[in-house]
């Protein structure tokens, strides 16, 4: 019986407010986020983590003085743990390994060393694949997972962008936030997703069209000829021109058309600062200033059944492929000059 482990990445966050600068580093320091020269990328990460810790620190003191993604990830891996247990002949461990804060990859990758798997899947909790995201993730477990003398045969989903389970488990959340707006109110449904600088985009990542991906999928999931709905970005730092509309640019349109909004984060399966603080706090008070008559914000997918459920089922297909690679199972997705390194459509 093969002993499989799981490996699940998420962004991380700060566990406390004297956390929150060291975690801004370690998310400055990587070269996927701050393309810099590797000598000149420590000062600067770490200038920007002084410069940004007191309003950061603001954030995290609106939703409990911590991010709450590490206990959301913990559930999402006990839940898919419990269903592939019940599937799988063998036994099954599922780790996490965060990218910017604690457990992180060399945790995780000494966890499922001492389990001993015949074979490992590396599971990103980002939909859509990046190179600041994915991309930086597979890189870090590579190394934590060489220190750990892991040497199992390791596969990674790359991407999931249009995936039955995480389209159902969306199109159910969107379904009940336009029940919440009364009838004869018109209403527009904001995809919205984590921003990046355009150059990214420029460079190749395939991030901005799996995002309109994933919004067209559950567009067309829920099945209603008048559905009017369109796709935001937020999170915008920095100088550099990012990809748009943003969040308060359709929150304005909104707000002139004098329709409701039901907004669904698309890009972002747990709650954290951007769904609590961003769109619960200030994007609905910034609803209410420009007059958009009704603000709705959905759950993220977390630990719906459907997203679960979709989760292993893509796990569950990796395992029975025996080539190598990254995979991106089960969709009918491309994706795109080359970044992820899919071999599997």
């Amino acid at each position: 019986m093969a002993r499989v482990g799981v490996v699940l990445f998420n962004l991380g966050g700060p566990d406390s407010l004297q956390a929150v600068r060291p975690f801004l580093y370690n998310l400055f320091s990587d070269p996927a986020i701050l393309r810099l020269p590797a000598v000149l990328r420590p000062v600067l990460a770490a200038f920007i983590a002084y410069r940004r810790a007191k309003v950061a620190r603001g954030i995290y003191a609106q939703i409990g003085g911590r991010s709450p993604i590490l206990e959301l990830t913990q559930q999402q891996a006990e839940a898919l743990q419990r269903r592939l247990a019940a599937r799988q002949d063998g036994p099954v461990k599922v780790v996490i390994a965060m990218r910017y804060w604690h457990p992180m990859s060399d945790v995780a990758a000494r966890e499922l060393a001492a389990f001993k798997p015949d074979q490992i899947v590396l599971v990103p909790l980002y939909p859509q694949f990046s190179t600041t995201t994915t991309a930086s993730s597979l890189e870090a477990w590579a190394v934590a997972a060489a220190n750990a003398g892991i040497s199992a045969p390791t596969r990674a989903i790359c991407c999931y962008p249009d995936a039955d389970g995480l389209i159902e488990a969306l199109a159910a959340g969107v379904t009940a936030g336009l029940r919440e707006v009364p009838h004869g109110q018109a209403v527009r449904v904001l995809f919205s997703a984590h921003g990046l600088p355009k150059r990214v985009i420029a460079e190749g990542d395939p991030y901005q069209a799996q995002v309109e991906a994933t919004a067209a999928a559950t567009a067309a999931r829920l099945a209603r000829e008048d559905l009017d709905w369109s796709i935001c970005y937020q999170s915008r730092v920095g100088p550099l021109e990012w990809i748009g509309p943003s969040v308060d640019a359709e929150l304005a349109r909104a707000g002139h058309d004098r329709v409701a909004v039901v907004v669904a984060p698309i890009a972002f399966v747990s709650e954290h600062s951007e769904t609590l603080v961003e769109l619960d706090i200030e994007a609905r008070a910034e609803a209410a200033r420009l007059g958009v008559p009704i603000f709705v914000r959905i759950r993220t997918v977390s630990t719906a059944p459907a997203f679960i459920e979709g989760l292993a089922v893509m796990v569950e297909r990796v395992v029975a492929d025996r080539e190598g690679g990254v995979v991106s199972p089960g969709a009918a997705w491309r994706c795109g000059k080359g970044q992820c390194g899919c071999r599997q459509h």
